[in-house]
């Protein structure tokens, strides 16, 4: 097996692992009471990993399939928070009834998997970085 295959087949497996995530955050947010409204949407401002509704809350989930929260929080960058964020709030304006709440939702699987409600929201962004909100 040369290089250009052990690339392939770690790309392969990196997307199947990523598809499953997705699709145990989706199960995950169903649960919850959140409609799916799409996987992979890809908009002008960002790709969005999944796409839910619960009410007049929109949820942009992006999708980190890691150990701990933390871990997940730390690779997902100010500016890819900032895009998410436009982006759902460019969905939610083209909506009819439009969402009133547009939040950021992360989620870590293994032994202390969890979720933080409005975690992308500009307060949390400065502690995120170090600094007071």
């Amino acid at each position: 097996m040369n290089c250009s295959d052990v690339r392939q087949a770690r790309g392969r497996a990196g997307r199947e692992a990523g598809r499953r995530s997705e699709v145990l955050a989706a199960l995950w947010l169903m649960t919850r009471g959140y409609r799916i409204l799409g996987f992979r949407l890809k908009t002008r401002q960002a790709e969005i990993d999944l796409l839910a509704l619960r009410g007049k809350v929109l949820a942009v989930v992006e999708i980190k399939p890691r150990t701990s929260l933390l871990a997940a929080l730390e690779t997902v960058t100010l500016e890819q928070r900032q895009r998410l964020r436009r982006a759902g709030l460019a969905l939610a304006a083209g909506r009819p009834a439009g969402a009133r709440r547009c939040d950021g939702s992360p989620r870590s699987h293994g032994p202390r998997a969890g979720q933080t409600p409005k975690a992308y929201s500009r307060r949390r962004e400065g502690r995120l970085r170090g600094r007071a909100g």
